[in-house]
């Protein structure tokens, strides 16, 4: 490992979440000193020797105090889901993004490596073998993806001689630890609620949590490079302020394969069917439901959900192959294999 990325900290935000504690705890098995950010205390990555700074994105002493002196700035940390203000998304993914952007200034951090979203290109239909000349969207049934695009765009903007920036887009992350995609499938098929949404032959990219935070890492060492290098590099160029979709590289037929994690665990496959019609038509109601009632939650269903669930989403990593050395070590089939280990040990 460079001597360059082991003598400075590292400051992730989100260590609570998936992706971040993840990220938290590979650094601190290699023996980097580690600051993490959070809203509330995490006893597992202290225990690990991470120290942990209490606060959120919009506590500008907390992320002073985190980015003081640091050599590279993980931003994991954002407001995600389908459903909220529109100033909810934007306050913490864009405004709070900008203030990690100033912190890292502030302090003459000089690398930034951001997790953004596949959903920055959202377009309301298939995205099929996308690559990276995509344009950021400016408009969806979602506050979340505008924000993202937002959010991005405030980091590629950001990159200079003193910052270098980049911006990952890992597509559906799953495996073992995960809080938030596969449960929620499980719990809805468990209540009956799981339905394919239109032909049940969309392929998405799927990407398990190890090539995640080898993407992360991979960044953090190329951003190191053109530091050392220099800004005028081609090198730099190629990596400094651009945005890298990471995915597994083998696109899944979707309900195929929540089918088989299904069926792995004892449940019943996806028998239901619904058209992306009848699910959008569905999601606009319960939308208007949700707004004029207010209902507390989420909607069940949602115009954005009805087509992400029913479209293709699978991108093209070949950028990141070729300009972070990326190659996913965890295949879909071995990844599979052990989230279904895990989840027959844990229930």
């Amino acid at each position: 490992m460079s001597t360059v990325l082991t003598d400075s900290p590292v400051f992730i935000t989100g260590a609570s979440g998936f992706i971040g504690g993840k990220i938290a705890e590979r650094l601190l098995a290699e023996g980097r000193n580690v600051r993490v950010l959070a809203r509330r205390p995490l006893p597992s990555l202290a225990r690990l020797g991470a120290e942990v700074i209490l606060g959120d994105l919009g506590n500008i002493a907390a992320l002073r105090r985190g980015c003081a002196g640091a050599g590279t700035v993980f931003h994991v940390a954002g407001r995600v889901g389908v459903w909220g203000p529109a100033t909810d998304f934007f306050r913490v993914n864009v405004e709070g993004t900008r203030a990690v952007i100033a912190a890292c200034r502030e302090s003459a951090v000089p690398r930034l490596v951001y997790t953004s979203s596949p959903s920055v290109v959202y377009n309301g239909g298939d995205l099929s073998g996308v690559d990276e000349s995509a344009p950021l969207c400016t408009q969806a049934p979602s506050a979340y993806p505008v924000s993202k695009a937002a959010a991005e765009k405030l980091v590629s903007e950001a990159n200079s001689k003193t910052l270098a920036t980049v911006s990952l887009r890992p597509h559906l992350v799953w495996g073992p630890g995960d809080k938030n995609l596969i449960p929620r499938v499980l719990a809805s098929a468990r209540q009956g609620r799981l339905k394919i949404i239109g032909s049940g032959q969309n392929k998405v990219d799927v990407t398990h949590i190890t090539n995640v935070v080898d993407a992360h890492l991979l960044a953090e060492s190329a951003l190191a490079k053109s530091n050392l290098i220099g800004y005028s590099s081609s090198e730099a160029k190629g990596v400094g302020g651009k945005a890298y979709f990471i995915t597994n590289g083998e696109p899944v037929v979707l309900w195929d394969w929540l089918d088989e994690l299904l069926r792995g665990v004892g449940l019943p496959g996806i028998s239901k069917h619904v058209s992306l019609n009848t699910a959008c038509f569905a999601g606009g109601v319960l939308e208007t439901l949700w707004r004029i009632l207010p209902l507390k939650g989420e909607p069940p269903m949602t115009r954005f959900i009805a087509k992400e669930m029913a479209t293709d989403h699978w991108f093209k990593i070949s950028a990141a192959r070729r300009e972070l050395g990326y190659q996913p070590r965890v295949s879909v089939s071995a990844g599979t294999a052990e989230l279904l280990e895990y989840l027959r040990k844990k229930n």
